[in-house]
Parts: C-alpha cells; structure tokens; sequence
C-alpha cells in the first residue's frame, strides 16, 4: 500500500509541464490512432459497397478497433487526473494492441495487405503511446508501486 508522501509526490508531478505536454501528445496519438481506424472501417465499407472483398473480420475488427478509441481516450483523459488504474490499463493497452494487430496482420490470408497496412499503421500510434507512457515526465508522475 503507498504511503501518502507517495500519493503527494505523484500528484506533485501531475500539474508539471512535461507531463500535461506528454499527456497531451498521448490523447493526440490515441485520437490519430481512431482516426486511421475509421479510414479503415471507411475503406471497408467502400469496398464492399463496390463490389470488392470484404470479409466479416475486416469489419468486426474495424469495428472494434474504432470501439475501443474512445474508451482508451477516457482512459488516458483520467491518467492525466491522477488516475494511477486508468495510467496502468493505458500502458498496458497501448503495449499489447501493437503486438496483436501486427500479429495477426502477419497470418497469411486472413487479410489484404493494404488492410493490413493500414491496420499497422493505426498500431504505430499506439507503440508511440506505449514509449511516451514509459518515458521520464510520466513515470515521475506514477512512480511504480512497491
């Protein structure tokens, strides 16, 4: 359990420059990261508007890529507030999801490659999240728990 001279010291940090600024650049790229998410959801439907292959994963994925944005968002929004859960689940999230987009991008024939570009390109904005939540401003403001 953290003493209250650690919660103080956390929260000292919060109102720092350097980490509002890294909490900013974080909602930035978690709402780049949303937006390359509904061009694929958009290109998806085009798709098979026109025509084209589009595959039920390509849309359930799709969907809940662009789902989860705005919970990932909150998320980071009450990291910034002092929320030490909400700037765990942000860490871990913006971890994780590269690792499993790409992942299963590289599954021969499940996908398209320009979908599979497109959804590497959504997960580079969260590897940015994931090195800026690791960075110094952000873990003076959560220091790790003993």
């Amino acid at each position: 359990m953290a003493n209250a001279g650690d919660i103080t010291t956390a929260t000292a940090h919060l109102g720092d420059a350097p980490t509002q600024e890294a909490f900013t650049t974080v909602k930035k790229y978690i709402t780049l990261f949303g937006a390359v998410s509904a061009i694929v959801l958009g290109t998806v439907a085009v798709m098979a508007f026109t025509g084209h292959e589009a595959t039920s994963f390509m849309w359930i994925r799709g969907a809940i890529l662009l789902a989860v944005t705005p919970l990932i968002y909150r998320m980071a929004v009450r990291a910034s507030e002092g929320s030490h859960k909400a700037f765990d689940r942000v860490r871990t999230l913006s971890t994780i999801l590269p690792v499993a987009i790409i992942g299963v991008d590289l599954i021969p024939g499940l996908c398209p490659a320009w979908y599979a570009v497109l959804q590497g390109l959504s997960a580079l904005a969260l590897i940015a999240v994931a090195f800026i939540t690791r960075g110094s401003a952000l873990r003076a403001a959560f220091p790790e728990k003993k």
